[in-house]
């Protein structure tokens, strides 16, 4: 995102910095620890699926809208899936009116790349007709307030949002297509997080806080899967990690994303992903 724009006085980045010398954070936190989450599912009754999601005072909502259309050529017997961002800047003043910006893009192929790599949608099972006609899977990210780590946000989103998702059965008769009133759960098969670690300093933090990020060196996130896998990872900001800052902040993210998957399957009622993709 785009922290440069807002200025961060020097004195309140030696604050911070006085404050994890100390191994505290300005809000109380621990350097591992999240701020309250709070998840809510069937939000927007027009989506096939959403959901909102608080981290601390970051608020973000995602939809998901299904479409009938053509396939990739490459992919001809699986469904499509595109991920769309948009940073209002009713959200935050770090953000500008007008055409899809860089943040806009990043935000949502960082989702993207997760969400393809672990596989968390089957695919094949939205062809209608092979090679012709498939299920085109549209998943649009709000965030409604930024007060840091909007990635975490997102992607918690975007994933509590495909698991409240209903497809609508169909029929195919001589090449035509009915669709039925009756829906079953989308086939969600995977699921993923997103951690993201700052740093500041010599400081490895979770889940900054828009004060935290303007005053980090870089920040780096991982996509983790529910086996502890890691799947994506996107650097960004001027700063660095050394090879050994990375391995902790990987490690760091595994730790982080049980309590996230636990939030996820509280929230939905979910025991186990298997259960997910047997009922689709």
């Amino acid at each position: 995102m785009s922290e440069e724009r807002i200025y961060l006085p020097s004195i309140k980045r030696d604050v911070i910095l006085a404050s994890l010398a100390k191994g505290e954070r300005l809000d109380g936190r621990k350097f591992d620890q999240y701020r309250e989450i709070r998840l809510e599912k069937g939000i927007v009754g027009k989506a096939e699926g959403s959901a909102r999601v608080y981290i601390g005072s970051t608020q973000v909502i995602a939809g998901v809208k299904l479409s009938i259309g053509n396939p990739f050529p490459d992919t001809p017997n699986e469904g499509v899936q595109i991920v769309n961002a948009e940073l209002s800047p009713l959200a935050s003043p770090l953000f500008e009116w007008g055409p899809p910006s860089e943040e806009d893009i990043e935000l949502a192929r960082v989702i993207d790349r997760g969400l393809r790599s672990a596989r968390t949608v089957d695919l094949s099972k939205l062809v209608i007709i092979p090679g012709t006609k498939v299920w085109t899977l549209y998943i649009d990210i709000y965030p409604l307030d930024h007060d840091g780590n909007i990635i975490d946000a997102a992607g918690l989103a975007a994933l509590l949002a495909l698991l409240d998702t209903k497809v609508p059965k169909t029929t195919v008769d001589n090449g035509k297509i009915t669709v039925l009133e009756e829906k079953e759960p989308l086939p969600v098969t995977n699921l993923v997080t997103y951690v993201t670690v700052a740093k500041i300093d010599e400081y490895l933090i979770l889940d900054p806080t828009l004060e935290e990020e303007l005053a980090a060196d870089a920040k780096i996130t991982f996509g983790v899967t529910e086996k502890g896998e890691i799947c994506a990872i996107q650097k960004s900001g001027e700063g660095s990690f050394k090879p050994e800052e990375v391995l902790k902040a990987r490690d760091l993210a595994i730790n982080a994303s049980k309590q996230l998957f636990e939030a996820v399957k509280k929230t939905v009622g979910l025991a186990d992903t298997s259960q997910q993709a047997q009922q689709a």
